[in-house]
């Protein structure tokens, strides 16, 4: 090729190149990564061990993810299976689970020539191919079972069109290609066979505690029922410990899951009863069957906790939960939550929990705190909000009189909303200042809740703060949103594990009536429609009596943020400790901790925004 040069200037001194040599050079570097793809294609499935998390995405079990995290990589590494592919599958992240806005890692085939690339879909649905490939192929590997593809993704990759990986729940989704196509941009989304799965991506890195000698094992299992061909079914089994069975200590946990349905069994809780009565009744059948007796809604305390993507829960090594022996109740209920959307007829289950347990008790029994909000309609949401906050506190006065001078140590928490519920966390505060985060979601799911264990144990101590804010989402609906029990009322509740065990079990708070009142009295004077006061008139239906207009909304919001509060500084007894414990004011924080900035991975140079070619063969069409 002549070199260009303009008048004046020197000659290049660069080499010049014959086109030839370019073109030769350029085939052959195609050459040899297509060579590289079509030995990694002959190999075997990756060894388990490397990738020890699992969970199957489809009801049908055709897709199955593994995953491994790398903490110093700041790197999830996956590995997925898929054991009868068609022309294609998409993978990938989102904040609720949408396709629209979605990260996503695309496979797909024209029948001839296959192609993997990291894509975004936009607001309609539309993919796009993303000018930063961050999703890295790391193999595609062909086993009898299925194709393994094997990539990577940093945590954050400061790439706006990116999913920012973090602490809590992930919700992933998949689409199942079952036609060829020619294009990224000419798949459909709406046509083709999706859905997602919710997992806690990030598991914390800790070490397991050995198990004792002594250890025994207890399996609550259900008794090999018939789960029904409906989309969701909690079934409740009860199951009884041994006459004069003696205290032990749970120091472990584990699935047990019945081959085949690992993908319909959602989640999983063992239930310890009230100690106050004598007996219960047997019972196996759906929890909310008119034929359940009422005495099982008095089994609530929390024994264990397994949802989807869940591995083994230990304890640590100085502490269990006690059960057995003077004081505890003998009866325990299961519940298991199936979701069955693809109606599966005739399915039999045996799934339930694994109980580890010794008789050599450890140093501390463990213990189950509750923290956030009572359960009262003083405390509500508007309608129509996209964000609406309320805030609990276990306040400095309570942990000052319940806690003990070497304080507690928190290794486990479990949030709880209903189904509003868009975000929480719990900080930890020591003199007005936010010290750390206990516990925190932020892409938190009422139909993903699991017991997790915590990164770091966290200390806390008399005169400490327990702060439990939760974020509400609103906008599908027409009326209020109370406080309460019931499934379309609200809850802010974590439940954190921890050690020695203490009186204090539940630290709460709701705003002072008083100043609800007051709201309403306000609400009457600026507002064409009266809100009934009445003494005979419920708060939940004052609240929904309310004409939602923007001055009535920010009213409340306000109140919420200044308004003294009851706590509720309670024994196991339900009883509060001796105290004055209504109209105290909001704890003062004066220093809140930063946001965490996500760190950037280094930039690996100039990326093309193109497909990585596969050679699969010819797919079925």
């Amino acid at each position: 090729l002549p070199s260009m040069q303009s008048s004046g200037s020197k000659a290049c001194s660069c080499p010049s190149f014959k086109l030839r040599e370019v073109v030769s050079v350029y085939f052959t570097m195609i050459a040899v990564f297509l060579v590289i793809l079509v030995v990694a294609l002959q190999g075997t499935a990756p060894r388990g061990s490397d990738f020890p998390y699992k969970v199957p995405l489809d009801p049908r079990g055709l897709l199955e993810l593994s995953w491994n995290v790398s903490y110093p990589q700041q790197a999830v590494h996956f590995q997925l299976l898929v054991r009868d592919l068609q022309f294609g599958i998409l993978f990938g992240m989102s904040d609720r689970g949408d396709f629209e806005n979605a990260d996503l890692a695309v496979l797909w085939s024209d029948g001839h020539s296959s192609y993997f690339g990291d894509a975004w879909s936009d607001a309609r649905g539309q993919l796009h191919m993303d000018s930063q490939q961050d999703y890295q192929l790391l193999g595609a590997r062909r086993a009898p079972e299925g194709l393994y593809l094997i990539f990577r993704r940093a945590f954050s990759t400061c790439d706006p069109k990116d999913y920012f990986i973090e602490d809590g729940t992930v919700h992933l989704i998949y689409g199942i290609l079952e036609k060829p196509v020619h294009s990224l941009q000419g798949i459909n989304i709406s046509a083709i066979q999706r859905g997602l799965q919710r997992v806690q991506l990030l598991k914390p890195n800790i070490t397991i505690p050995k198990l004792p000698r002594d250890v025994k094992t207890m399996e609550i299992t259900a008794p090999d029922i018939v789960i029904p061909s409906q989309n969701t079914t909690y079934w409740c089994y009860m199951a009884e410990l041994p006459e004069g069975f003696p205290k032990h200590h749970i120091i472990m946990y584990e699935p047990i899951i019945t081959a085949g349905n690992e993908a319909l069994v959602h989640h999983m809780e063992v239930f310890q009863c009230a100690p106050e009565f004598d007996a219960f009744p047997h019972y196996n059948g759906p929890c909310d069957s008119k034929m359940k007796p009422e005495r099982l809604n008095y089994c609530r305390h929390v024994l264990a906790a397994w949802a989807m993507g869940a591995q083994a829960f230990y304890y640590p090594e100085e502490a269990g939960v006690a059960f057995g022996g003077p004081g505890s109740s003998r009866y325990l209920r299961l519940e298991i939550h199936y979701h069955n959307p693809e109606e599966f007829a005739g399915r039999r289950d045996s799934s339930g929990i694994r109980l580890y347990h010794t008789a050599t008790l450890r140093r501390y029994d463990a213990g189950i705190m509750e923290l956030g909000l009572v359960y009262t309609p003083v405390m509500a949401i508007p309608p129509g909000e996209d964000s609406f906050l309320l805030t609990g506190y276990c306040t400095d006065k309570c942990t000052q009189l319940a806690l003990p001078a070497a304080g507690i140590r928190i290794f486990a928490s479990q949030l709880h909303t209903h189904l509003a519920g868009r975000k929480v966390v719990t900080v930890l505060a020591r003199d007005g200042r936010e010290r750390q985060v206990v516990n925190a979601d932020g892409h938190y799911s009422a139909h993903f809740q699991e017991i997790r264990m915590l990164k770091e144990v966290v200390a806390v101590f008399p005169g400490d703060e327990l702060i439990t804010t939760c974020t509400y989402n609103t906008e599908s609906r027409s009326r209020a949103t109370v406080g309460g029990l019931g499934l379309m009322e609200e809850m802010c509740v974590n439940y954190i594990h921890y050690y020695p065990q203490t009186q204090l079990e539940l630290c709460k708070s709701a705003a002072d009536p008083g100043y609800l009142r007051r709201y309403f009295t306000t609400v009457n004077g600026f507002n064409d429609d009266e809100v009934c006061m009445c003494p005979q008139v419920s708060v939940p239906q004052q609240f929904y009596s309310i004409p939602w207009n923007s001055f009535n909304r920010e009213v409340l919001r306000s109140l919420y943020g200044f308004a003294p509060i009851s706590v509720h500084c309670n024994k196991s007894s339900a009883v509060r400790f001796p105290g004055e414990w209504e109209k105290l004011p909001l704890p003062t924080i004066t220093t809140r901790l930063q946001e965490p900035t996500p760190r950037c991975p280094p930039a690996p140079g100039p990326q093309p925004a193109a497909p990585i070619p596969l050679q699969l063969g010819k797919l079925r069409r």
